[in-house]
């Protein structure tokens, strides 16, 4: 018998109906899957950086250098384990437990491809989804920054303590931003079911534009363009990734939270923040790029989106958000902790919520039959928009100051001020009349010249050479 795998989206109604063995069955390769990928992120990420870099990467570990994070994972868990005296044990246990935790469970809403056949059981290439599955992510994320606070604090330390302050201040900006611009998403498609907001973006939009019909992209990447761009950011901000790598900044922080921890511990941090690269890719190709859906021109083909072709597909657009990730990472350089915040608060949040407020007034127009008209005032309001961005006038700037004038307006009885040439001048406690000495001669020339008698070994002291060669 030829078992026949359709195209078809997975709903509601088709989870919760799997037998127990096939339930771990998936678990079991959501887990693998899950330590392979980073498995291969890491060495993708040092080989990607290397050749930016034009350095070799890793090349002496297996084939072309592909097994080295696969030895490094093996060596961590056997390195000596050092834990500090002013450590809390049992939170400083718990903190890795608890990031890598949350890091696994936020993937398990993840749809992979759509129904197929397992050991003659259909059942759709997802572990479980409900009717808010991508606030399961958000709270699986937001919760995951409990383990870094919590290390700083546990560690007994000053800098790791620091880094975990860091990264709860960094989570609540971004984290507002993230939502927002998943806010979008939910606005469109209808529905915050993983397996439906890929259903929703499953055909394109058919617009009736002055009598000519065009359809339009179905990925929200496209249809909702700021969302998409505002999501990519605050990823990286929410992943603690360069440029908005503030609470592991090695440069002020030593290694930031995680600087007490070694051997295995270290081990679950590290997993835990790769699998959260995967997870914030993941969600991007669920939410912005279609998920598992073939994209144009494979998409012509009519197996597709067929059995577990699909996977194919979203494991690709996965690796493609990653490249995103690394490149950010070999380009960019670490932002100031205030600029970071300041462009989270006042600019990402307003952005986001500008874009909900002209995303729900465009909603409405679509609603009402006004023809081309609702088009030509969307088209208004988007190029009033555009000009108030470009034509907003920005604050005054300070009146620049000279040196001289800064110098002048110091109070009196002010630190003494360095000069400004770099030009050391000699302590008056050291002088010394070098420069009035007489040279210094020996025997009975020097005797003579000390005494200042005339005659046949006198000296010449008239001489602009110094003393003389001959004797009178």
């Amino acid at each position: 018998m030829i078992t026949t795998y359709l195209a078809q989206s997975p709903t509601l109604e088709d989870f919760g109906k799997d037998v127990w063995w096939l339930v771990l069955l998936k678990i079991v390769a959501v887990f693998v899957m899950l330590l392979l990928l980073t498995l291969f992120t890491i060495n993708y990420e040092r080989k990607v950086v290397a050749r930016m870099a034009v350095r070799p990467g890793p090349n002496q570990v297996g084939p072309n250098g592909w097994f080295q994070s696969l030895t490094d994972g093996l060596k961590l868990p056997f390195k000596e384990e050092i834990i500090p005296k002013t450590a809390d044990k049992v939170v400083y246990f718990l903190a890795p437990v608890i990031s890598a935790t949350c890091a696994f469970t936020a993937f398990a809403v993840i749809p992979f491809g759509p129904m197929v056949s397992i050991f003659g059981q259909r059942t759709p290439l997802q572990l479980t989804d409900t009717p808010v599955s991508v606030l399961l992510v958000l709270a699986c994320a937001s919760i995951g920054v409990y383990g870094i606070v919590l290390a700083g604090w546990a560690s007994g330390s000053t800098y790791p303590l620091l880094g975990g302050l860091r990264s709860t201040a960094q989570v609540i900006s971004y984290e507002v931003a993230m939502g927002l611009s998943i806010v979008a998403v939910f606005m469109t498609a209808g529905t915050m079911s993983t397996s439906e907001i890929i259903r929703a973006q499953e055909h394109g939009n058919p617009i009736n534009l002055f009598g000519l019909e065009v359809t339009a992209p179905g990925w929200y990447a496209v249809l909702l363009a700021p969302s998409f761009v505002i999501y990519a950011i605050s990823a990286v901000g929410e992943t603690n990734r360069a440029p908005f790598d503030l609470p592991e900044a090695e440069s002020e922080l030593v290694g930031g939270f995680h600087t007490e921890y070694s051997s295995f511990k270290f081990a679950m941090f590290f997993l835990a923040e790769y699998i959260n690269m995967i997870t914030v890719s993941a969600l991007c190709t669920t939410l912005f790029l279609g998920g598992w859906r073939a994209p144009w021109p494979i998409s012509f083909w009519e197996g597709a989106n067929s059995g577990w072709w699909p996977m194919l597909w979203f494991l690709g657009k996965v690796l493609l958000l990653l490249f995103g990730f690394i490149w950010l990472r070999a380009t960019l350089p670490r932002l100031r902790y205030d600029q970071f915040m300041r462009f989270g608060w006042k600019i990402l949040i307003p952005v986001s919520l500008l874009w909900i407020f002209a995303l729900a007034g465009i909603k409405i127009l679509q609603r009402q039959e006004g023809g081309p008209a609702q088009y030509l005032i969307i088209g208004s309001v988007v190029v009033v928009v555009l000009l108030l961005a470009l034509l907003w006038p920005s604050g005054k700037k300070e009146p620049t100051v000279s040196l001289e004038e800064q110098i002048a307006a110091r109070p009196k009885g002010s630190f003494p001020l360095p000069p400004m040439d770099l030009q050391v001048p000699p302590s008056p406690r050291a002088r010394r009349d070098v420069a009035e000495r007489q040279p210094a001669l020996t025997g009975a020339r020097g005797d003579t010249a000390a005494t200042g008698e005339t005659g046949p070994g006198a000296t010449d002291q008239s001489s602009p050479n110094g003393p003389a060669d001959k004797e009178v």
